[in-house]
C-alpha cells in the first residue's frame, strides 16, 4: 500500500518512543510498506504510540506520524485525523511541560483563572477540590501531576518552571451512615484499606466474593444479577444483569470486557474516588463479570487525566497476576481473565460505548449506530461487556450478600445504594452514598450543608447533561422513576449546589461551549447544532430585537439534537440550557 509519506523525517526521540513499544526494526522504505495485513493488525495499538510519542517530547510531529505509518502500515492521513480528534494529544510544537487549568463548571463558579502560558482544560474530575490543575511533563520518565485546589501563584510558579507539588492525598468525604444503611457498601473500604496493598485488601474481605462467585457458578452469578435488579449506573440505567445474561449466551467467541472509566461528566468524580482508594475491588468485580459471562480478556479505559488512578490500577493487576488472581487459570478455578489499562486521551465522547470500541481498537473515538449492540458486536466485532466503575463495584455486595437482600435496599426501581458527586457551595464537597430513595436534602445535609454565607439557589443534576433543580424540589426521592416523574435528571451522580454569588449566565453558556468543544463532529445535527445553540444563547445574552425568534429558534435546535443526534451526546446537549430557561428564568 502507498502510504503517501510525506518529507518530514521523525527525531531520535520519537523514533526511540515508537520503537520502544512496536519493537525495534531495521530500514523502511519511505514510500512502501510490506505484509500490510499483519502490520494492519497492530491497529489497535495506534493509542498507545501516540501517547508514546506525546509523553517522550510533547507533541506530535508530522515525521512521527510517518515513522508510526510505516511501523504499522496506516496511512498518515488515518493517523493525523486520529491525533487531532483527542484533546490530550498536539500535532503543532509545545512545550516538555504544559500547564492544564480546569475551566468547566465546578472550576469555573471556583474561580478558576487560565494565565498566559497555560492550557484550557474541560473538566479534570476533581469538582470537590476545585480548581483543578494537570501538570505535564514530557521526557524520558514522563510525569502528570494533579493539583487542587490549586491558587493563581501555585499556577504562575508551575508555569515559571517551579518543582511541581506533591500530590495532595485521594481525599474522600466519608459521611454519617445514612438513615436505613447498616453500613456504607460501596464506600466502605476507601480511606481504610491502603490502596497499593493485596494483603490489605484480603484482609478487609477482599476476594471473598470472587470465591463465592466460583461456588456458584457462571449462571447463579448471572441469576443474582438478575435478582438485585441493579441498573447501569453510567446514566443510561440499563439493566445489568440483562447485559450480562445476553453476552453469555452469544455462540460467537471471544467476549469481551470493558470498563468504562472515562469519567468526564463536569462534576463526576466517583469512580477516580474507587479506582484511587479501592482499586482492588474494581478488578476482583471485573473478574467476577468475565467468569459469569465468558470472557478472558478485559479492558479498563481509563481517562488520560487520571494519572494517580492509573498508577494505582497498574499496580493492582500486577499484584493480581502475581497471586494468581488474574491471568490463565484464575483461583485454580480453571478460567482464563487477562486486564490491562487502557489509557483515553481526552474526548468525553468516549464515554459513550460504542465510541470507547473505536478508541481501543485504534480509530476516532466517533459512536456507532445502533442495532448491532454491543452484547453483540462490540469491541472487534465481538460480544462486549460494557460497565462502569460504579456499576461494577455493586458487583461485589450482590454476589456475597445476595440478589434479593441486594434488591431490598432502595425502591423496587431503584435498587442499591448509589453514590452522589457533591460540589459547589456545600461545607464539605466529596462522595456520599446513599440508598435510593434519599432526597436531595438529605444528600446537601451530609455534605453539611450550604457553607458560611451562601443561600440555595439552584442545584444542577446529573452535570452539563443533567437539568436544574429548585430549592421546592429538594424532597423529591432520588430515583430513576421519581426523577424521570419531575423531569430531573439523575445521571452520573452530580449534585453541583450553586448559590446566590454564581452568575447563571456565564454558567449556563459554559455548558453550551462544553457540548461545542466535545461534539464528535460525526453528524450533522450535533456537529451544527451545538455551534447554533451557542449563537442563540451569545445573542440572547445580548437582548437582540429577534429575542422572541431566538427563544424558538433555540428550541428547534434543541429538538433536532434530541431527535436526529446519532448518540446520547447529541440527545442530551440542550437539556440543562433548556432547563435553565424555564426554571431559573435565565436569558429571560
Amino acid at each position: 500500500m502507498d502510504l503517501k509519506l510525506s518529507a518530514h523525517t521523525p527525531t531520535a526521540d520519537e523514533i526511540d518512543a515508537i520503537d520502544a513499544l512496536l519493537g525495534a526494526t531495521g530500514e523502511y522504505d519511505h514510500r512502501l510498506a510490506r505484509a500490510g495485513h499483519d502490520l494492519r493488525d497492530q491497529r489497535h495499538r495506534l493509542l498507545p504510540v501516540l501517547h508514546a510519542v506525546n509523553d517522550r517530547v510533547g507533541w506530535i510531529s508530522r515525521g512521527a506520524i510517518n515513522h508510526i505509518a510505516a511501523r504499522m502500515d496506516v496511512a498518515p492521513a488515518e493517523i493525523y485525523g486520529v491525533a487531532t480528534f483527542y484533546g490530550l494529544f498536539s500535532t503543532t510544537e509545545r512545550s516538555t511541560r504544559q500547564v492544564h487549568v480546569c475551566v468547566d463548571l465546578a472550576c469555573q463558579i471556583a474561580g478558576a483563572t487560565v494565565p498566559d502560558g497555560a492550557h484550557e482544560s474541560p473538566c479534570l474530575g476533581l469538582c470537590e477540590r476545585a480548581p483543578a490543575v494537570l501538570l505535564v511533563e514530557a521526557g524520558p520518565q514522563a510525569r502528570q501531576t494533579v493539583l487542587a485546589p490549586a491558587t493563581p501563584v501555585q499556577v504562575r510558579a508551575l508555569l515559571d518552571g517551579g518543582a511541581a507539588p506533591d500530590e495532595a492525598p485521594a481525599e474522600v468525604a466519608t459521611p454519617q451512615v445514612a438513615a436505613g444503611a447498616d453500613d456504607l457498601v460501596l464506600l466502605g473500604r476507601v480511606g481504610v484499606v491502603d490502596p497499593t496493598s493485596l494483603h490489605s485488601y484480603r484482609s478487609h474481605g477482599g476476594y471473598a466474593a470472587l470465591r463465592r462467585a466460583i461456588e456458584i457458578g457462571p449462571v447463579g452469578v448471572i441469576r443474582e444479577m438478575l435478582d438485585s435488579g441493579i441498573m447501569g449506573r453510567g446514566g443510561a440505567a440499563f439493566p445489568a444483569g440483562r447485559k450480562w445474561d445476553a453476552v453469555a449466551r452469544q455462540p460467537a467467541r471471544p467476549h469481551y470486557l470493558v470498563c468504562n472509566a472515562d469519567e468526564s461528566e463536569p462534576g463526576t468524580f466517583k469512580d477516580r474516588v474507587i479506582m484511587e482508594g479501592d482499586p482492588f475491588s474494581l478488578i476482583e468485580a471485573m473478574t467476577i463479570a468475565a467468569y459469569a459471562t465468558g470472557c478472558e480478556q478485559g479492558w479498563i479505559y481509563l481517562r488520560g487525566e487520571y494519572p494517580r488512578a492509573r498508577r494505582r490500577l497498574t499496580d493492582a493487576i500486577e499484584q493480581a497476576v502475581a497471586h494468581g488472581l488474574l491471568g490463565d487459570d484464575v483461583m485454580g478455578a480453571g478460567f482464563s481473565f487477562h486486564l490491562e489499562v487502557f489509557l483515553g486521551a481526552g474526548a468525553y465522547i468516549c464515554g459513550e460505548e460504542t465510541a470507547i470500541f473505536n478508541s481501543i481498537e485504534g480509530f476516532r473515538g466517533e459512536p456507532r449506530n445502533k442495532p448491532p449492540f454491543p452484547v453483540e458486536v462490540g469491541v472487534f466485532g465481538k460480544p462486549t461487556v460494557v460497565n462502569n466503575v460504579e456499576t461494577l463495584a455493586n458487583v461485589l455486595p450482590i454476589v456475597l450478600g445476595g440478589g434479593q437482600a441486594y434488591a431490598s435496599v432502595g425502591t423496587t426501581g431503584s435498587t442499591g445504594t448509589k453514590l452522589f458527586c457533591v460540589s459547589g457551595a456545600v461545607a464539605r464537597p466529596g462522595v456520599y452514598e446513599l440508598p435510593f430513595g434519599a432526597t436531595l436534602r438529605e444528600v446537601i445535609d451530609l455534605a453539611g450543608g450550604m457553607r458560611e454565607g451562601s443561600t440555595l439557589r439552584t442545584v444542577l443534576l446529573g452535570g452539563a447533561a443533567g437539568s436544574f433543580a429548585t430549592p421546592d424540589e429538594l424532597d423529591v426521592p432520588l430515583t430513576f422513576e421519581d426523577l424521570r416523574a419531575a423531569k430531573l435528571s439523575l445521571g452520573s451522580g452530580v449534585v453541583m449546589v450553586l448559590d446566590q454569588h454564581v452568575d447563571l449566565t456565564a454558567f449556563v453558556h459554559r455548558i453550551a461551549a462544553f457540548f461545542r468543544d466535545e461534539s464528535c463532529g460525526q453528524c450533522v445535527p450535533c456537529r451544527v447544532g451545538t455551534m447554533r445553540q451557542e449563537e442563540v444563547l451569545q445573542r440572547l445574552e445580548h437582548g437582540g430585537p429577534n429575542a422572541s425568534a431566538d427563544r424558538e429558534l433555540l428550541a428547534d435546535i434543541g429538538r433536532v439534537l434530541r431527535d436526529a443526534s446519532i448518540c446520547g451526546f447529541g440527545h442530551s446537549a440542550h437539556g440543562a440550557i433548556e432547563s435553565a430557561i424555564a426554571k431559573l428564568g435565565v436569558f429571560s
